[in-house]
């Protein structure tokens, strides 16, 4: 492996806290250029494992290299002026305004004079916050102050950007326009590493990594994990009563109907099984004796969350 290619590399990472061991023996790459997506539940191991790639933490065992930077050796300062990080915790000063968060920032970065009033502009267009450069922080609604800690992250054009959890507890509204902002910035050569517990931004990255209970579960380019992980065939059901038929197909599955995985989907319920298409007339049959109006029973194809419950499923098996 070149790491000239990668913008990090991890080899068996390892993080304990006492007895309790909260990432075990991670691997995995970044190539550089790329939205880079690390995702598992809360409490898995995503926060340690990017407080480790940032210097915060050192490894109890095992190796990574950012930028090439062997973080082992420490974060020297030179790496610091070419990563940008965005933490879970909404960081800004609510008593500064937009204008001076950004001041600040890019002083802290090194910026003065042309190149701070020029970047500030680029990041006030960039994040939609024309016109409210002299609003105090405090202020603003979630979704803008996400944006200015994301432009805050950004003001001295970091070559890779940590961003963790960074839209959780916005609107999806916001999520939407938070990571059409990424894809600008990936579309302009920055690598992003992102964590995050929704399943449905995973399908926004490139390249994609499940952790759970510390481990890596899965990993690949979201195609390749549906492709390589989904043990079974995934049923959509939509009927008028999800939760009536989640009891109903319980118990099929305990009167010997293989169903491996009955679970509420938004509004639908997804079984997984093998060979589950061979399963609709006996589901149907089920279903509407209850009294349950089905609209469509159909296979489809797995959603990552799908494949995440499947990786994990067979993890623990």
């Amino acid at each position: 492996m070149n790491l000239n290619d990668y913008a990090v590399v991890a080899q068996g990472l390892t993080k304990r806290f006492g007895d309790f061991t909260a990432v075990d023996h991670i691997d995995f790459s970044v190539p550089r250029g790329v939205i880079f997506g690390f995702l598992g539940p809360n409490g898995s191991g995503k926060t340690t494992t990017i407080r480790m790639l940032l210097g915060l933490l050192a490894p109890t065992e095992g190796t990574a290299h950012v930028l090439d930077y062997d973080i082992a050796r420490g974060v020297p300062l030179e790496l610091k002026r070419r990563i940008g990080y965005m933490s879970q915790k909404f960081t800004l000063y609510n008593d500064l305004t937009v204008d001076e968060n950004l001041n600040f920032y890019g002083r802290t970065y090194g910026l003065s004079n042309d190149r701070l009033r020029a970047r500030k502009r680029t990041i006030v267009e960039m994040a939609g916050l024309a016109g409210r450069e002299r609003e105090l922080t405090k202020n603003l609604a979630g979704g803008w102050k996400q944006r200015l800690a994301l432009g805050t992250a950004i003001v001295h054009e970091p070559e890779l950007l940590f961003l963790d959890e960074p839209t959780a507890g916005v609107d999806p509204l916001s999520r939407r326009a938070f990571w059409n902002l990424l894809y600008r910035l990936a579309d302009e050569g920055t690598t992003i590493f992102v964590t995050t517990h929704y399943m449905d931004e995973a399908e926004h990255c490139q390249q994609l990594a499940f952790i759970h209970n510390g481990r890596i579960v899965a990993q690949g380019t979201p195609a390749d994990i549906k492709d390589t992980n989904m043990q079974g065939q995934v049923l959509e059901v939509d009927c008028d009563a999800p939760d009536r038929a989640i009891a109903v197909l319980r118990r099929l599955q305990a009167d010997g109907l293989p169903l491996v995985e009955i679970a509420l989907y938004g509004a639908q319920v997804h079984i997984v099984a093998e060979g589950v298409g061979a399963m609709v007339p006996a589901i149907d049959v089920a279903l509407q004796a209850e009294g349950i109006q089905v609209y469509s029973l159909a296979v489809i194809p797995p959603s990552l969350e799908d494949v995440f419950i499947s990786s994990v499923r067979d993890r623990n098996s």
